[in-house]
């Protein structure tokens, strides 16, 4: 097990740690308005270049990077955050890592599975539209019936193996989703933004541990550590019935906090796309 994984089964102190390293060495001196100087030696800027930016001490900041046992305070996180150019997302990340270290550990605790309401159910059978209900750490739970004539043998495997980033990270996925490179990476900054919000969670660890063994693809972007919450997007797939389709879809948060999110996938009305899922409900009607 790498380093990272680690971090992420073990001690919240060492992912906040790695989260500050890749952010620090991927920031250029000039974008932060410093001269790159000659001769460096690291990528990115120095500890104590981040250090003065930001208004801290740098021996307390290399601590941090060094996962010791250091508490900051609200006002220290924000100040990193905006020495580091991030985003709302990295500064939300960079929070919800902080909460996680100042957590004391606690003791492995069984959780029970993540379930669909009967109600939620029963929308699923009435929708014309491909929908997805997926869960905190991207496993599909349950689905339309025009999103099971779209995943295919996918509704057939185990449920175990009912997860968004394991299908597109399955050798032949590039034949039937083109963009499936992009997508793995955007779902990936997904994930590990869930993880964050709750360090430890048996399943995440599980997955995490799981794919990064698979996939070495997979491996390499979690210890990028992006982050990402994306809550709408476009997917691009080949139906071996259908031809290519060009979907766009919406994440709609259901009760629970954390909850699974309902996925929804509609097509422009009166167009190509629109006439090819009329297509496959007619398949789906013909059953």
């Amino acid at each position: 097990m790498t380093d990272d994984l680690l971090a992420l089964t073990e001690d919240p102190r060492r992912e906040l740690a790695a989260f500050l390293r890749t952010r620090r060495t991927r920031l250029r001196p000039e974008d932060v308005g410093l001269e790159p100087g000659p001769r460096r030696r690291v990528a990115g800027l120095r500890r104590e270049e981040l250090a003065l930016l930001a208004g801290v001490s740098a021996d307390y900041y290399q601590r941090m990077e060094q996962g010791r046992d250091v508490r900051p305070s609200e006002q220290v996180l924000d100040a990193l955050a905006r020495a580091l150019n991030f985003s709302t997302e990295e500064r939300r990340h960079l929070h919800s890592l902080a909460a996680a270290a100042r957590t004391p550990a606690r003791t492995p605790r069984r959780t029970e599975p993540e379930e669909v309401p009967a109600t939620t159910q029963r929308l699923l059978r009435t929708m014309a539209s491909p929908a997805l209900v997926v869960g905190r750490y991207l496993d599909v739970l349950a689905w339309s019936p025009l999103a099971g004539v779209l995943l295919g043998e996918f509704t057939r495997l185990p449920v175990t193996e009912r997860n968004l980033l394991s299908l597109l990270l399955h050798p032949e996925a590039d034949q039937t989703c083109p963009e499936r490179a992009a997508t793995v990476t955007e779902l990936t900054a997904m994930l590990r933004a869930q993880v964050a919000a709750d360090p430890g969670h048996p399943r995440a660890a599980q997955l995490v541990g799981a794919l990064a063994v698979r996939s070495d693809e997979f491996a390499t972007l979690w210890a990028r550590h992006d982050v990402g919450e994306t809550t709408r997007g476009r997917m691009r797939v080949n139906h071996p019935l259908a031809g290519e389709l060009n979907l766009d879809w919406d994440a709609y948060p259901l009760p629970g906090t954390p909850g699974p999110m309902l996925i929804v996938y509609t097509a422009v009305e009166g167009g190509p796309d629109a006439e090819r899922l009329q297509l496959l409900a007619s398949l789906l009607n013909a059953r």
